[in-house]
């Protein structure tokens, strides 16, 4: 967009503007006039880098470019305080954006950024929970043993827990047969792409409600994970009483493993901003909270790449694999690479190889 040009109609032999219009375009004029010069130069600058990047700029008006941008801001406010012309106000509203993106934006693309949070960003921001990740755990594992035994104590609390449908066959006092054929495997992937879409919307909206519930000191975050892993124990339970735990867990450790490692990492991710905010240390809890949404919201992100992948893997080689030691592969391959990706893999980051290098 080029500066614009403010064209005055006086002396045309047209009728007199009133002497306030006059006055404000006249103001307007000397406005613009006096820093066109600095805004001409802000916009060439801006030109060049969004051609080529940095590669197109000239040292000196790198250096120029922050007071160059300050000025058009600062020009910008008065345009908008003295009601300039809309043009000149148009114009500054356009520069001004631009310059900011430039000065302030993110310095890399997409592809690049995924790239780094791939490899290493994610796994360092997961590590950097590890105490929340424990903490999350211990109350999953306790979650599953209340469940088990609510309802080992009173079958009643099984439908409390997992209210049945209308034919379902996981119910108290099913025998062995109906509860196998619940894990038994599909004939054909036909309507599985639905299936793992519908899985995906509830795992994810397990996982964020979980975080999301962190703000309150993370004690919904804690709840929400006694409530799901009580349905685990539940389910555990009914099996056990068939002899059909290993069966169920095979049939669970397809998904599973991926499932509910996400399911533990968003609940960590929403007791860290929790407890964070309880306990900021130093810091105000304001500014100790939004460094730990940092942190969590990183977390957060490769949870729902999770829960892809959980719900890919419940539709379709959980429903297309057949037998218990297969299923055990495929859960037990997806554990290992996990535990591998967030405990083992730490590459090292770009600042500590160039001070390695250094050195």
């Amino acid at each position: 967009m080029k500066a614009p040009v403010i064209s005055s109609w006086f002396g045309r032999g047209q009728v007199a503007a009133p002497p306030d219009i006059k006055s404000a375009a006249l103001r307007s004029d000397r406005f613009r006039l006096e820093r066109e010069g600095d805004w001409r130069r802000l916009e060439d600058i801006l030109a060049r880098m969004e051609r080529g990047g940095l590669r197109r700029i000239a040292d000196a008006d790198l250096i120029a470019m922050p007071a160059l941008y300050r000025t058009a801001a600062s020009s910008l406010s008065v345009a908008r305080e003295t009601s300039l012309d809309a043009a000149t106000l148009g114009y500054l509203e356009a520069l001004v954006q631009r310059a900011w993106f430039q000065v302030y934006g993110p310095r890399q693309g997409f592809i690049r950024w995924f790239r780094s949070f791939i490899f290493g960003g994610w796994s360092r921001a997961v590590r950097s929970l590890w105490l929340d990740i424990c903490i999350a755990l211990f109350v999953m594992v306790a979650g599953t043993v209340v469940g088990w035994l609510l309802v080992a104590r009173d079958e009643a609390w099984y439908y409390r827990l997992f209210p049945a449908g209308v034919g379902e066959a996981r119910v108290p006092g099913a025998s062995r047969e109906q509860l196998l054929a619940t894990l038994a495997t599909e004939n054909s992937a036909d309507g599985l792409s639905a299936f793992a879409a519908q899985l995906f919307g509830n795992n994810s909206a397990v996982c964020i409600l979980a975080f999301a519930l962190g703000f309150a000191f993370g004690i919904p975050s804690l709840l929400l994970l006694v409530h799901n892993m009580a349905l685990l124990g539940a389910l555990l339970w009914l099996f056990a009483g068939q002899g059909l735990v290993v069966e169920l867990a095979a049939w669970l450790s397809v998904h599973g493993t991926t499932e509910l490692f996400g399911i533990l990492l968003s609940g960590a991710a929403g007791l860290h901003i929790g407890r964070t905010m309880a306990f900021p240390g130093k810091l105000p809890v304001l500014d100790a909270a939004a460094a730990a949404g940092r942190r969590s919201a990183v977390v957060m992100v490769g949870v729902v790449i999770m829960m892809i992948i959980a719900a890919l893997l419940e539709a379709f080689p959980r429903q297309l694999v057949e037998g218990t030691s297969g299923r055990f592969v495929i859960g037990g391959t997806m554990l290992a690479f996990w535990l591998t990706y967030f405990i083992l893999y730490r590459p090292r980051i770009a600042g500590d190889a160039a001070g390695a290098g250094a050195a």
